[in-house]
């Protein structure tokens, strides 16, 4: 299956098994209207659906990762009750089952932050700015943004970022573990689709079962989060990757797996 865009402002590449999604709006810093949302809803599908797919690279073009919802563009809601129940960048990107890694290349501002945040692995380019400045607008963040923020960084940042709607740059993301690396910005996208090609090649089901563990990890209490995953681990092992694993190491080569 060939995964594809159907917006000229969402570019989609693969290479082997990884794709890599890209926002391509520069002009306008990525800015996010509804029609690209909708069309990511669409392109998430078709990665979920394609097998050949184990991992994702979601990044930016220019100098922004993305400056979030195209705020030009939120007018055109009738009322507050529509723009609630519209379809969101943020949640077509939380239902993507396959590990995602987010390169962010520049500004991650609002809906940008958010989406970085829904993604499983954050890489920084060292130009890199993120911020929470809805407040400078009179509202907050919708995407899950106290939520991540808070569980990524803690509440005291968390409440900085939220109250303050100031950016803080890729450094001291890093030394509050908002991102895991910080990199040359020219340099970025072949780390994260090297990281990605890793991940995929690690056998599917138990790539994007461990994602699964670990979202449910942050919504259990810890007795039932250990519980459920040793009910995943189960599952796991049953699978036809596992005992090829198993085999592998015993035969000292390398797996071969198929997802089976």
């Amino acid at each position: 299956m060939t995964v594809a865009s159907d917006t000229d402002f969402i570019v989609v590449e693969t290479a082997g098994h990884v794709a890599t999604v890209r926002l391509d709006r520069p002009e306008k810093l990525n800015a996010v209207t509804q029609q690209m949302s909708d069309a990511l809803v669409r392109i998430v599908h078709a990665l979920n659906d394609d097998p050949g797919i184990r991992a994702v690279v979601y990044t930016g073009t220019g100098r922004a990762f993305s400056a979030g919802s195209d705020i030009s563009t939120l007018d055109q809601y009738a009322t507050p009750w529509e723009f609630r129940n519209r379809r969101d960048y943020c949640d077509a990107l939380r239902e993507l089952r396959k590990p995602v890694i987010a390169a962010v290349n520049g500004y991650a501002y609002g809906g940008g932050l958010e989406a970085a945040l829904t993604c499983d692995i954050r890489l920084a380019a060292d130009t890199a700015r993120f911020a929470a400045p809805e407040i400078t607008l009179g509202w907050i963040g919708g995407g899950g943004m106290s939520a991540l923020l808070a569980n990524s960084i803690g509440a005291s940042n968390a409440a900085l970022m939220l109250m303050t709607g100031d950016p803080i740059d890729a450094h001291r993301a890093l030394g509050w573990g908002l991102v895991s690396e910080v990199i040359a910005a020219d340099a970025l996208l072949d780390r994260a689709q090297e990281l990605a090609a890793t991940i995929a090649s690690r056998p599917p089901i138990a790539a994007e079962t461990a994602k699964a563990n670990l979202r449910a990890a942050w919504n259990l209490p810890q007795d039932q989060a250990i519980a459920y995953e040793r009910e995943l681990q189960g599952i796991t092992f049953a699978t036809e990757d596992a005992a090829e694993g198993r085999a592998a190491f015993t035969e000292k080569r390398a797996g071969v797996f198929r997802g089976r």
